[in-house]
């Protein structure tokens, strides 16, 4: 999948979607190997920065996100659109995408 990079200030989703900042991937192993970066996962895990107002039901009414910024979730591997703001690392998500919150 392709990063867009952005050179905005701020993003603004639309509809049920998300804007996650993404987590650092783990730089080392459990026994301490170091790992270069064509070797490391994708991370699945990142905090909320923007949620969109909701999507539309039948008679027009918005139904709220149970998400809100601060959030930490859990979201599906191949999901969503990979964003680059200056040096941080975003993806764009549908809320259906977003599989749990994590502590």
């Amino acid at each position: 999948m392709a990063t867009i990079t952005l050179n905005v200030a701020t993003v603004t989703p639309l509809g049920d979607r998300v804007l996650v900042k993404v987590s650092q991937s783990e730089e080392k192993t459990a026994g301490g190997i170091l790992l270069p970066d064509t070797a490391k996962e994708k991370p699945q895990i990142g905090e909320v920065t923007a949620v969109g107002p909701g999507k539309r039901d039948e008679d027009g009414k918005r139904q709220p996100l149970e998400l809100k910024v601060g959030d930490k979730v859990l979201y599906s591997k191949y999901a969503g659109t990979e964003i680059k703001i200056g040096s941080e690392e975003y993806v764009l998500l549908a809320e259906k995408d977003i599989l749990a919150t994590v502590q």
